[in-house]
């Protein structure tokens, strides 16, 4: 079903420009709008300029570590809906990054399907009735 993130914002936040950029296309082909950033200091001020309804973040970043900007958005008491998104499997930094809000963590390489489920999930489509 296209148009599922119509009137949402999703932030997206990877160093890596391909992952970037097909994650940012996967979601303004089902209706989002993106805001991008590649490094944990530019994801704190894109969250904090943008208000997106859903951030994915990705853990290793250069300027701030992924965790950390979630830290940071926790002790702020940031409502947004958070996906982690990492190639680290450790079930400790799993656990940390859900303690500290995270919505989901999935581990990387995911499909752009499995991204875009879990983030339906998290954010249902606005009800146009």
């Amino acid at each position: 079903m296209a148009n599922r993130f119509t009137n949402r914002c999703i932030a997206i936040v990877d160093d890596d420009p391909d992952i970037l950029q097909s994650i940012e296309l996967a979601f303004r082909h089902e209706g989002a709008r993106t805001v991008t950033a590649s490094d944990g200091l530019g994801a704190l001020h894109l969250v904090r300029e943008a208000r997106p309804d859903l951030v994915i973040l990705d853990m290793m970043l250069p300027r701030s570590s992924g965790l950390l900007v979630l830290e940071k958005l926790h002790e702020e008491k940031c409502e947004i809906a958070i996906i982690m998104l990492t190639a680290n499997q450790g079930k400790r930094h799993r656990e940390f990054a859900l303690g500290l809000g995270a919505r989901a963590y999935l581990t990387k390489p995911v499909s752009l399907g499995r991204l875009l489920e879990t983030a339906v999930a998290l954010i249902p489509p606005i009800s146009s009735a």
